[in-house]
């Protein structure tokens, strides 16, 4: 488990998409996030002071359940506010299709000025609410912190077939709201540990569509 900055950078510095541009990159993230910060509350001040381990790392980890199945088309970041983990995969993953949905101006003008400084042409921002997004199917969701289980599933089971992966950050609630989750959406999720959080988890899977009433 890691527990400071050094510990999250020398992970960090192991992980195969994190080669010394996207290093370059998420840096260059890390610096403008702190200046942003002091015009607008994108994260917590106090969590600055550990921003590799806090937002970086606990992004970058969700690549580690990726599959070679998976590791092509588009991801899909619901809700990605301060562009956690969307940026940050952004930045790892520069060739692969990374859509961010934001719905408020601040957010979305932020995001796009990142993707901007960062020349990441293959990432971009919807900036919509979820519900008024235009339905594509994707091979990746991503959601931190942005609604209930239940209800992030009925919000976004049209985005996904049964081989889309589902990577949900959802701290020390994973456990008890994956329990609390009808049967017939359960199935097929799991909770794994969090990296950087010992108390968090990460609800992990693929949904069966079918099991999804709208």
């Amino acid at each position: 488990m890691m527990q400071d900055e050094a510990a999250a950078k020398a992970w960090l510095a192991n992980l195969d998409e994190a080669d010394a541009v996207a290093m370059d990159r998420l840096g260059r993230l890390v610096a403008m996030l702190a200046e942003e910060n002091k015009v607008q509350n994108l994260v917590s001040a106090a969590s600055l002071d550990a921003v590799w381990l806090r937002h970086i790392v606990d992004s970058a980890q969700l690549l580690t359940h990726v599959s070679r199945e998976t590791e092509e088309g588009a991801w899909l970041d619901l809700g990605t506010g301060a562009g956690f983990p969307g940026l940050v995969i952004a930045a790892l993953c520069p060739n692969r299709e990374v859509v961010m949905v934001e719905s408020r101006a601040r957010r979305i003008d932020w995001l796009n000025r990142v993707i901007s400084a960062l020349d990441l042409p293959k990432a971009s921002v919807v900036g919509q609410r979820l519900e008024l997004v235009e339905s594509r199917t994707v091979s990746v969701i991503s959601a931190r912190a942005f609604a209930p289980l239940e209800k992030l599933i009925k919000l976004s089971a049209r985005f996904s077939t049964s081989d889309t992966l589902w990577l949900l950050p959802k701290g020390r609630s994973a456990g008890q709201e994956l329990a609390e989750l009808k049967q017939t959406l359960r199935r097929g999720f799991r909770v794994e540990p969090s990296l950087t959080d010992a108390e968090a988890g990460l609800i992990v899977g693929h949904l069966n569509p079918k099991g999804v009433k709208l």
